[in-house]
Order: structure tokens, then C-alpha cells, then sequence
């Protein structure tokens, strides 16, 4: 009796083994696959962020031959937009404010990708 109790328990064992080695094989692909978007994602935004800093030098020189200071605008609005987060108005308009804000931050550091 002592033997065929010992082969249920060893038997259980490693069912239990090989349900959490396929457990393990499952999350090993799902992050396989995370990482694979997460790669495409990078370039993805690599390439948004390429094309953002072509836009932002077309439009300045729009604004340069229209006789427009584009710097100065950017400035500005960079300072408007600091000083709206420093009141505190950015929690209160975060969603409805998010395209402008994100602009915003796209204009500020584009000055150093179109400088390079």
C-alpha cells in the first residue's frame, strides 16, 4: 500500500509539474508578443516623431515668409502652458486640453531636433 500511495502522490506531482510548465510556456509567448509590439510601438512613434519635426520646420518657414515670428509664438505658448500647470490647471483640463498640451510639448522639444 505504501508503494501505490507513493506513485499517486509522485503522479500528482507532476501533473501539477506539467500544468505549470505549460502555465510558464503560455506567459513566456504572451511576452514574446508584448515585446513585438512594444518594438513596433517604438517605431511608430519614432517615425510620428520624425514627421512632427518635418512639419514643425515646414511651418516655420510658412511663418517665416509670411513675415511671423514662429519662435516667439512657440515661446509663448510654452510659458502659457507652464504657467497653466503650475496653477494647477492642468488636472482640471488634462483630457480636454491633451492635443493642445501635447503640441505644446512636440513644439518645445522640436526647436532642439530641427537644431541638430
Amino acid at each position: 500500500m505504501g508503494l501505490g500511495s507513493t506513485a499517486k502522490k509522485i503522479q500528482g506531482l507532476s501533473d501539477r509539474a506539467e500544468a505549470m510548465y505549460k502555465q510558464v510556456q503560455e506567459l513566456q509567448q504572451r511576452i514574446i508578443g508584448l515585446e513585438e509590439e512594444v518594438d513596433d510601438t517604438h517605431d511608430t512613434v519614432k517615425s510620428i516623431d520624425h514627421q512632427l519635426t518635418e512639419q514643425r520646420a515646414l511651418l516655420l518657414a510658412l511663418a517665416e515668409e509670411q513675415g511671423i515670428d514662429g519662435e516667439q509664438i512657440l515661446a509663448e505658448a510654452a510659458i502659457d502652458e507652464a504657467e497653466a500647470v503650475a496653477d494647477g490647471d492642468d488636472e482640471d483640463g488634462d483630457d480636454a486640453g491633451s492635443a493642445d498640451g501635447d503640441a505644446d510639448a512636440s513644439d518645445t522639444e522640436a526647436p532642439d531636433a530641427t537644431a541638430e
